[in-house]
């Protein structure tokens, strides 16, 4: 009996129904009235045996008092208000508790439980801040590097849904994602008009997994966006109630994501084969089952260290050599800033994350070995373009890592003392001399940094275009 509050509400409700006070039913099944009064409060919880004698004594069966469901909308009011005040959000309002008298109208309680909601609604918003995503990112960060960037039991759920549909070997085509949406119930339907604000949408009423058009460059993505959204499902996730809750449920549904598009069985199978060559490269394991680059680089994070014993960092780096995405159990010396978070934060020039933008060709990976404070290590990067900047991707290992990959041979070879600024962020003294107070710039301001997300029941979706867009498509 988990729900106290409902029990003791549904008690009260059949005493008063049946016309007996406290005293006269407390003396009927052997009970002070005073401890009746605390398990109608929800304060504590009746034997089984009291419940049984009590349902008796009121004339119903003790399962009608066990129903999760508030005996009237006085009842749920009540309750809502209770557990509205009890929670941290008044809390912190430093106001006292309001019980809900008899004498306290249904309006009035109606209008205390609707400004509990509120508060509740703006507080969600609140925390949708990139300060808040910050900290949420770098204590979802620490607690993925004691597990080794590994989670066991998505990795199950992905092995066993892709036995269902009959996928063994090579890369999952868009046929066997369909099929895997079917088993839940969801057709997979392609869509011109999604919520600019959403990647995909998903109709729990009618069924439907909305995605961009087929036709989009990238299939690899399509797929992604599609399991993702079956990830929700499958994993049992609600609305997120904080910027912590959503960041978990996005890195577990991108983590199903691509333990569906590179299966557990098939990656160990290719990276063992490769390990033993002495030949891993992350762009083989990109295109051995038909996904991105970067996609194969953070699904290696996921394997290394608990399958292969590899510890090792992962970077992807703006052109300006901020990062937007990093993970490392191998104790590669982040930038850091106050607070622990890396996002945003500048690495040293001499990384291979930034060293590759200085290729002419970039097809292939980019090798070199990195001396920095910690170690040395050796590094592939491969670098790309998006929609507004280009990028790098890199993975590396410790040295003494370094005999299990191509382009180990390398000659490359650079030095980092950063964080110390004579590593490369102070400019040369003789430009020191020359410039120094004789030029003005204006910075590049990426706007994102002090704007919260939209806010809404779901981090940086628009609940109004969202909703219209569901009730727009379930006409059709």
């Amino acid at each position: 009996m988990k729900d106290l509050a409902t029990l003791g509400q549904r008690m009260r409700h059949f005493r008063t129904e049946a016309g007996l006070t406290l005293d006269q039913l407390g003396a009927a099944v052997g009970v002070a009235a005073s401890q009746l009064s605390l398990m109608e409060n929800g304060r504590r919880e009746p034997r089984l045996s009291l419940l049984s004698a009590v349902a008796d004594e009121l004339g119903i069966p003790v399962a009608t008092l066990l129903e999760a469901e508030p005996p009237s909308e006085r009842a749920a009011l009540e309750i809502e208000l209770e557990r509205a005040q009890a929670a941290s959000t008044y809390r912190e309002l430093g106001l006292p508790p309001l019980r809900a008298s008899k004498a306290m109208s249904d309006d009035v309680l109606r209008a205390l439980v609707g400004l509990h909601r509120e508060i509740e609604r703006r507080a969600r918003e609140a925390v949708a801040t990139p300060e808040e995503a910050r900290r949420a990112n770098t204590e979802l960060r620490a607690l993925m590097r004691t597990r080794n960037n590994y989670l066991p039991d998505i990795e199950a759920l992905a092995e066993e849904a892709l036995a269902a549909v009959g996928h063994t070997t090579g890369a999952l085509t868009h046929r066997s994602v369909s099929r895997m949406a079917e088993r839940l119930g969801f057709e997979l339907v392609h869509v011109d008009d999604l919520p600019h604000s959403a990647r995909s949408v998903t109709d729990l009423e009618n069924g439907r997994i909305y995605l961009p058009p087929a036709s989009i460059p990238g299939g690899h993505g399509l797929r992604s966006m599609a399991l993702q959204a079956m990830a929700h499902r499958l994993l049992g996730h609600a609305a997120p109630t904080s910027y912590a809750e959503f960041l978990r449920q996005r890195l577990e549904i991108n983590y199903y994501a691509a333990a569906c598009l590179m299966p557990l069985t098939q990656s160990l199978e290719f990276l063992r084969q490769a390990k033993d060559d002495r030949n891993i490269a992350i762009e083989d394991f990109r295109d051995a089952f038909g996904v991105t680059h970067e996609a194969a680089a953070l699904r290696f994070t996921n394997l290394a260290t608990e399958h292969l014993g590899i510890t090792l960092h992962f970077l992807r780096v703006g052109g300006d050599g901020a990062i937007s995405k990093a993970y490392e159990n191998d104790g590669l010396p982040l930038p850091v800033d106050a607070t622990g978070s890396i996002e945003g934060e500048i690495v040293c020039r001499h990384w291979s994350a930034r060293e590759a933008f200085e290729r002419t060709n970039r097809t292939t990976e980019y090798y070199q070995y990195t001396d920095t404070p910690a170690g040395t290590y050796f590094e592939s990067t491969q670098t790309g373009s998006g929609t507004t900047d280009e990028f790098s991707i890199t993975l590396g290992v410790p040295f003494a890592e370094s005999k299990w990959f191509r382009g180990r041979e390398t000659k490359v070879r650079y030095r980092s003392t950063c964080p110390e600024l004579s590593c490369c962020k102070r400019p040369a003294t003789e430009l020191t001399e020359r410039w120094s107070g004789r030029a003005w710039s204006s910075a590049k301001v990426h706007a994102h940094i002090f704007s919260p997300l939209p806010a809404g029941t779901f981090p940086g979706v628009d609940d109004r275009e969202l909703y219209e867009f569901l009730e727009a498509h379930a006409r059709e």
